[in-house]
């Protein structure tokens, strides 16, 4: 295959034109446009070193509390549910980590919470329950103007073509359908990503993890962030002592849009 020609950078009859100087702001461009993009996180390698370390620690011992083959027969082994409630505030900080935040906050249109945060493992040479197109709103065929959840997948391991980086299928957040399979053989792109970045989505496009053909696991730390209307995973502020966060992190992780148990309790919310 010959290589590409030089990209034209000059432009004539254009009223309109997109702004994006900034390494987030590209970021927030790429996801508007195209329905993903990739985000350094702005962690050393020290810092990458520790996350890699209590990813495994926080494995090891979800699998100890819950039992290994009660989590197989739930084909929930490859995963770590609620993982803002371990590594001792590690996972916690990931989830407010400052470039994502500034990204979200130009992606969806006022308040956004966090919905969830799981550890994902792609075992080696082995099939497993994200190998499969979807959208992280899932059984949903409909299109926004605005995002309504943005998917953040933390590299913990480089995502490369031979370990299975994530496929998605471009712009496909702005089609309801899902679309034919000679369209995905045709049209579907591999992401590639190195430790410590983000692989952003707009929730709405469908992406695939791709099949782990290397020897060792492929990690990750899923995070989906969504306007406050949609009810969140699992409750996370009956799981995280929300005594020495910020008023940012209590919003965040969704302390001020709880369901209000009583009349009294809904009434307070409007006095505020």
């Amino acid at each position: 295959m010959s290589a590409l020609s030089k990209i034209p950078s000059q432009s004539y009859g254009i009223l309109q034109r997109g702004a994006a100087s900034t390494m987030l702001d590209q970021a927030v461009e790429q996801v508007r446009v195209l329905g993903y993009a990739t985000l350094d996180a702005g962690y050393a390698d020290s810092e990458l070193d520790a996350i890699s370390k209590t990813f495994d620690a926080s494995l090891a011992s979800y699998q100890s509390e819950h039992g290994l083959p009660f989590l197989k027969d739930l084909d929930e082994h490859n995963n770590i549910r609620l993982m803002s409630t371990r590594g001792d505030g590690m996972f916690l900080r990931l989830a407010l980590n400052p470039n994502l935040l500034q990204v979200l906050g130009k992606l969806i249109t006022g308040k956004f919470i966090l919905n969830q945060q799981n550890g994902i493992v792609n075992p080696p040479k082995e099939d497993y329950n994200q190998g499969a197109w979807h959208r992280d709103l899932p059984y949903q065929h409909f299109t926004s103007s605005t995002p309504l959840a943005i998917n953040a997948l933390f590299c913990v391991d480089d995502f490369t073509f031979e370990n299975g980086a994530t496929f998605v299928l471009p712009a496909s957040h702005k089609s309801a359908e899902f679309p034919s399979d000679a369209y995905v053989q045709k049209n579907a792109v591999q992401i590639p990503a190195k430790a410590g970045q983000f692989i952003l989505l707009d929730c709405m496009t469908f992406h695939s993890g791709g099949y782990n053909a290397s020897n060792k696991v492929r990690r990750a730390v899923n995070h989906l962030y969504n306007i406050p209307y949609f009810k969140q995973q699992i409750n996370i502020p009956a799981s995280v002592d929300g005594a020495g966060l910020s008023p940012q992190a209590r919003e965040i992780l969704g302390f001020d849009f709880q369901e209000p148990k009583t009349l009294g309790e809904f009434f307070g919310t409007r006095k505020k």
